[in-house]
């Protein structure tokens, strides 16, 4: 276990050095370039109209050299302008070029919002997918084998930033109800908060049950068709007994994987809800970043996010041997 661990580690050396190198270089690659949106905006305060040197942009925003260097600078392997070294390796992911303010600490203020509403969309998805794939495989074919395969196709077919804006726009015209358009903290009044995410929690929820359904269901058929469960039935064990114990366990490794694949993807879905329900977490922060071309926010968001999901990946691997005895790490 340990040996397999550290070669784990290892791995994810190289496999982060080519996630911040196409970070780094894919948000440059966005038509229309921060230097440019910037010395517009600024030339526009100083003068009527007028429009700043791109060349003075560029030298006050450090990116008057070439773009390999801005990249090491940024990892903090290159010295900066003034001798020093600031980058990933020191801990610092940069200064947002219109906010003026460390990445990081951003970052961290909005990280609970997010985390909020991925852990409550997480909670949703999970209650309904699991009981609804359990049911569907071990009454394969029935009334509720059917709907909840129907229930899986309508959430993966419904796109979610349609149904976010139907839910905010129809309840406004027929009720006059909207959610609030202010942060209501957990930690003010936890009821409030729990409505306000109750709504974009369950329609995220939705999206993400689909896929683990059907999933568990597959699975689940493939495991009940095996010998070592006829043989159970034989032994006249109690189906509670042949489907928690003996098939759910062996199922649940590919729904794991799934799982765990979806958490960082929670991220991509909350930058919609958060933007239709106006909640200021990391996805609302991470549109705007785009928006504005900022890219110490957008680079350091992406980083964190793989780096997320790199440990996640790893603590899934791991979980393998506890839900199969016959796995082991040698």
């Amino acid at each position: 276990m340990r040996n397999y661990v550290i070669r784990r580690l290892a791995l994810m050396v190289p496999t982060l050095f080519v996630i911040t190198v196409v970070v780094f270089l894919s948000i440059r690659l966005i038509p229309g370039s921060a230097v440019e949106m910037m010395a517009i905006e600024m030339g526009s305060r100083e003068s009527t109209g007028g429009q700043m040197d791109v060349a003075a942009v560029e030298k006050m925003l450090g990116m008057d050299v070439p773009v390999h260097i801005q990249y090491v600078r940024w990892m903090g392997v290159w010295r900066q302008d003034d001798g020093s070294f600031r980058g990933i390796f020191q801990g610092d992911f940069g200064t947002s070029l219109w906010l003026k303010r460390p990445v990081l600490p951003e970052i961290v203020a909005r990280l609970p919002v997010t985390f909020e509403l991925g852990l409550l969309a997480f909670i949703i998805s999970q209650c309904i997918a699991l009981p609804i794939g359990l049911l569907s495989a071990i009454r394969q074919d029935s009334v509720g084998d059917f709907f909840g395969r129907s229930f899986a196709i309508i959430s993966l077919s419904i796109p979610g930033f349609w149904l976010g804006t139907m839910v905010m726009v129809f309840p406004a015209i027929w009720w006059g109800w909207a959610p609030p358009l202010n942060l209501i903290r957990f930690t003010d009044e936890p009821l409030a908060n729990l409505r306000q995410f109750l709504i974009p929690g369950v329609l995220m929820g939705m999206a993400m049950s689909a896929t683990t359904m059907r999933m568990l269901r597959t699975t689940m058929l493939e495991v009940l068709r095996q010998d070592y469960i006829r043989t159970a039935w034989a032994k006249g064990m109690r189906e509670r007994v042949i489907v928690i114990r003996h098939a759910m366990r062996n199922a649940m490794i590919p729904v794991i994987t799934m799982i765990a694949g979806q958490i960082p993807i929670m991220i991509g879905g909350s930058v919609i809800m958060e933007q239709i329900f106006a909640l200021p977490g990391m996805g609302r922060l991470f549109l705007d970043s785009i928006n504005r071309r900022d890219y110490p926010f957008v680079s350091s968001i992406n980083v964190l996010l793989a780096s997320f999901g790199l440990v996640l990946i790893l603590l899934v691997d791991l979980s393998y041997a506890y839900l199969d005895p016959r796995i082991r790490y040698k």
